[in-house]
């Protein structure tokens, strides 16, 4: 599909399908500079195995640099930029149907089937599901903030409700992921059958066999024309 066919599609779609379509932008507005998060969380983990090994300059910079430096402290730096990591991409894996399936007999329908597969899963499950989480998340985010908590550690980091605050953040990208594919759903049951647009889950009929969970799927001869071009460059 080209991006002059897609954003003829656009311009033409329903309502719905545009709302769909903002909700995906919000998602992935966070998502792709989330996925960035894996820069520091791959660096401090790197630092802190490093530093157990050489205990005498650990102690030298809590000594004269910062407490930052203290081995808790940078564990639980790592798994607050996990936490951080996890929350806010969900969302995006799931527009980008990256999340893991079991798809053993989704895949063997066709895509109105699927999409009322999907409809019941998002509409009973995730997105209900995902509120109910968020609102208690919430509680637990406020109860941290008013009592100020802290590590359960004496030399760990304080604060805590603010990475329960980014895990909350999380909870809402995934619910607007969750209504992006919902909308869409909907579309492709109860919509004109001739309305064509960019689907996030789902594959149009026309299209089906073409990927497996959301990746182009992979043709062996043209893997393998495609490694012999290479080598040919390699050698010129």
């Amino acid at each position: 599909m080209t991006e002059s066919t897609m954003a003829s599609r656009e311009m033409s779609s329903h309502p719905l399908v545009l709302l769909s379509y903002r909700l995906k932008a919000f998602v992935e507005f966070f998502g792709q500079r989330a996925a960035y998060l894996i820069v520091p969380l791959v660096l401090v983990t790197m630092w802190d195995v490093f530093s157990r090994k050489m205990v005498w300059m650990q102690i030298w910079l809590v000594e004269n640099i910062s407490i930052w430096f203290r081995s808790t402290m940078l564990q639980e730096m790592e798994w607050h930029l996990h936490t951080a990591l996890f929350a806010l991409v969900l969302g995006y894996g799931f527009t980008r149907n990256r999340h893991v399936r079991v798809d053993l007999v989704r895949m063997h329908m066709q895509t109105k089937m699927q999409a009322t597969v999907e409809f019941i899963g998002t509409t009973f499950f995730m997105i209900p599901y995902t509120i109910v989480v968020l609102y208690f998340c919430y509680v637990f985010t406020y109860d941290s903030f008013l009592t100020n908590e802290i590590s359960p550690s004496l030399v760990g980091m304080s604060h805590r409700w603010i990475i329960k605050s980014i895990l909350a953040v999380g909870l809402i990208i995934a619910l607007a992921s969750g209504l992006a594919v919902w909308l869409q759903t909907i579309m492709v049951m109860f919509g004109p059958k001739e309305m064509r647009f960019e689907l996030m889950t789902l594959e149009w009929p026309e299209e089906m066999g073409g990927g497996v969970e959301g990746y182009k799927r992979m043709v062996l001869e043209d893997q393998e024309t495609d490694m012999k071009k290479i080598g040919k460059a390699g050698k010129g």
